[in-house]
This record gives structure tokens, sequence and C-alpha cells, in this order.
């Protein structure tokens, strides 16, 4: 749990003071200094508990600590009918925020057969990558957004910005129009949304965080099964225009539900805008660690779900098996943000994301690098999705595990943001690789392992500098 959490002392009051006898004041001042010593004994002994606190992956002892009022474990309901129903709200949130940019394979394969066929992959999947990048990276506004206000404004005018989005682009036609409504508006409207459903599920479960995040996540997988399938089966029926008209009114009703059920169970707390707030947690070597690891991970993390359909494509693949190669990706990916979840809270956070990481880095060199034919694509696909949706649902039980839970917003939005420049970037940089290798996969497959490699190792020294080489649940 969150160290500075921990910190915060305890308030005893002054029983020894008496001021109604002769020598009085005498009395009182040696009696108030008695007390504040007791104050100050007490208040390193809070400090020190924090210090111990396992899930920061100091494990030497166990003390009790003092905790802030509502952010002591035992306050945390860890279930209830309100605490689920955030979490099956939040999953209607990801369905249709990471579950439309997980159809962004679908997207760019009808832009470069379609209306801008005239464009190169890499500048197509700009699109793709500046929705994900808003969708991530603009948490470090709306994480502060949501630490001072919390969800009552935030949800709404969310969903209302994304279908406005997505009601435009059914209307787009030229390169740029499409860039502003699907990466622009809708990146920023999927961000407010997304921010809602990720923090306040966190501030209702403590003993099982990271598997209540891993279900609301894989919501996200489930609108990656769906939402492919129903593109490609309403695309050749009613046109693009409709379909993404009917994507429209998905997140109007589902992200509307929402709104009702998701909220965050500690009071907001306005509070005014100071740039210092931002940089303050990377002074924190654990911290900018992580964040540096997430940075590679999502350099590399949507290459796959950008590019394989566009590779099946190109190397034969029957036409109508395509469609249905990113629902497999997403499908498999659904037990790949549970289980790792539930496994985290009882292996421990950062070892989870470790090895989901190093899982994701070895599964793209061993099976996809070398991989030409049907099998070795869907195979890839299939244990891709699943490694790689670990990391998504546990980032922010991680940030939350060495963060002041009353900073989550914040501190988990600085690290979306970094990770944000990686998803920006690193689909236009594959892009290019293929185009200066002529059409050739493999510069790209190596990027994208490379990167997720160069992460996980980042993870495992964000573990070092807290519990060194121990084995330990941290």
């Amino acid at each position: 749990m969150p160290g500075s959490d921990t910190e915060s002392s305890t308030i005893y009051p002054d029983q020894d003071l008496d001021i109604t006898t002769k020598g009085g004041d005498q009395k009182a001042h040696l009696s108030k200094k008695n007390s504040e010593e007791r104050m100050s004994i007490r208040e390193t002994s809070s400090i020190e508990s924090s210090r111990n606190d396992p899930e920061k992956g100091n494990v030497d002892t166990q003390p009790e600590p003092s905790w802030p009022p509502g952010l002591s474990p035992a306050d945390f309901p860890d279930g209830g009918l309100e605490a689920w129903l955030v979490v099956v709200g939040g999953s209607l949130i990801l369905f249709c925020s990471f579950g439309i940019i997980n159809c962004a394979g679908v997207f760019v394969q009808y832009y470069i057969n379609g209306p801008l066929s005239n464009y190169s992959s890499s500048d197509i999947t700009w699109i793709t990558s500046l929705q994900s990048f808003l969708l991530t990276g603009s948490n470090l506004v709306m994480g502060r957004l949501f630490d001072s206000y919390g969800t009552r404004w935030i949800l709404p005018i969310g969903t209302i910005v994304y279908a406005f989005g997505l009601m435009v682009l059914s209307l787009s036609t030229q390169y740029y129009q499409i860039l502003l409504s699907q990466g622009v508006v809708c990146g920023i409207g999927a961000a407010a949304v997304f921010n809602c459903a990720a923090n306040s599920t966190l501030t209702w479960f403590f003993k099982y965080r990271a598997g209540a995040l891993g279900i609301v996540v894989a919501g996200s997988s489930v609108g990656g099964i769906v939402l492919p399938i129903l593109m490609s089966h309403l695309i050749p029926r009613i046109g693009f225009p409709w379909t993404v008209r009917i994507l429209g009114f998905i997140v109007l009703l589902f992200c509307g539900i929402a709104s009702f059920t998701v909220k965050s169970r500690l009071p907001p707390s306005p509070k005014p805008f100071h740039f210092i707030d931002l940089v303050k947690p990377f002074k924190e070597t654990r911290f900018a660690l992580t964040v540096v690891a997430s940075f590679f991970v999502f350099w590399g993390l949507y290459l796959p779900f950008n590019y394989l359909n566009i590779q099946a494509q190109e190397q034969g693949v029957d036409p109508t098996l395509i469609p249905y190669l990113l629902p497999i990706v997403n499908a498999v990916s659904i037990p790949g943000r549970i289980i790792p979840g539930i496994a985290a809270d009882r292996l421990g956070r950062f070892n989870t994301m470790i090895l989901v990481s190093l899982l994701s880095a070895v599964i793209t060199l061993a099976l996809w690098v070398p991989g030409k034919t049907t099998a070795t694509i869907i195979a890839f696909g299939a244990i891709y999705g699943f490694t790689s949706g670990g990391f998504i649902s546990l980032a922010p039980a991680v940030v939350a595990q060495i963060s002041d839970l009353r900073e989550i917003g914040a501190r988990n939005g600085a690290l979306l943001f970094i990770s944000s420049l990686g998803a920006l970037t690193g689909s236009p940089i594959g892009g290019a690789i293929l185009t200066a290798q002529h059409g050739d996969y493999l510069g790209l497959k190596l990027f994208n392992g490379i990167s997720i490699l160069a992460g996980a190792i980042f993870l495992i020294l964000a573990r070092t500098v807290q519990v060194k080489f121990k084995l330990a649940k941290i």
C-alpha cells in the first residue's frame, strides 16, 4: 500500500494539562512536553511501520501502521454491491474505450483499401496511434480533474464527447477529417471515461485490487472480440458511415449506464494546480523506472493489433479467416487480463508484471519473428493476446501500490502520459520500418519484441530498487 498513506500520524488529545492549581503553568508546560514526546514516539513508530509495509517491498517487519481516514486496509470494502457495480460499469467503459482501440486493425485495413488508399500505412497508423496517445496521455489532465472533482461531471461529458467524435467520423472522408474526429475527439472523450473507470475501481479494492482491475480491463477484450466482427460484417452491408454511427450509439448506451454506477469511494478534494505536483513523483526512483518501463512496453505493444490483419492479407491467409484474427487475440486476452490480476494479488504486482512483459517479448521474438504460416500467425496472436493483456490491467495497480491513493489520478496520469508517447510513435515507427524494408515485416517484429523486452528490464530495475534480489511478494 502507498507509503505516504501510512506516514500521517494520529493526533492524541493531551490529557495531562492542569492549569487550575498553583504552579499550573509550569505543570502545563511539563505535561505538554511529555505529551509531545509521546506523540513523537508514536509518529516515529507510524513512519517506521510505513517503511516496513510489505506491499512497498520492505519486508523486514509488519507492525500496524497509522492510516489517514478512509485509507486503512480495513476501510476498503473489497466487495459489496456498490464496489461490484463500479467494476461492472468500468467494464462497460473499457468495452467502448480500449475495445474500439483494439479494432485498430479493422480501421487501418478499411482506410488502406478505401478512402485513404493513396496514403502509406505509416501515415494511416498515425490516426489510430494519435487516438491511443490521447486515450492514455490525456490522463495527465484527466487524473488531476478526477482527484479534484470525482466522476460527477467528467464521465457524462466524456461520454458525449466520445459519441460526438464517432458521429463526426461517420461523415469524414478526407485524411485531416478522420485524423481530427477519430484521432483527437474520440481520443479525448475515451480518455475521460477510461480515467473514471480505472481510478474509481482503485478506491474500492485493496486486497483484491489487481483482480478487480483485471475484470474491468477485460471489458476491453470483450469489445475487441465483438466490435471487429461487428464492423467486418456491417461495413459490406450498410457501409462504413452507418457502422461507425452504431459504434457511437453503443458508446452512448454503455457509458451512459456507467455514469450511474461508477464513482469514487473517496470524496473529491479540489486543490489549485501546481506544476511541481506533476514532477514530484518522478523524484522517486522506483516510480521513474516504472514509468520508463511502461514507455518501452507501450512502444511495441500495439504493433500486432495494427499490423496483424495487413500481414495476414499480404501473406495469403484465407480472406474469410482474416476478420477473426483480432477477435482471437482479444478473446484470449480476457483470461490474460483477469488471471494475471488474481495472481498479482497473491504473488506480488511487480513480480507478475515483470513475468507477463518477459513472456510478451519472448513470444514475439520466438514465434512471430520466424513465423510465416497461417498456423504461426494464429498461434502468436492467441498467446500474445494473453500475455500482453496482463500489462494493461496491472499497471494502475502497481502505481497504486507505490503511491498515495489520494493522488492516484495525477500519478496514474503521469505514467499513462509517458506511456502514451510510446503508443503514439510506436506504430508509425513500425510502419516506417516496414516501408524502408519494402514490405518485409522482420524489422517491425524485432522492434516490437525488443522494445517490450527493454520495458521488462526496467521493471526488474524498479523491483531491485525496492527489495534488491530478494524473493519477496512485491
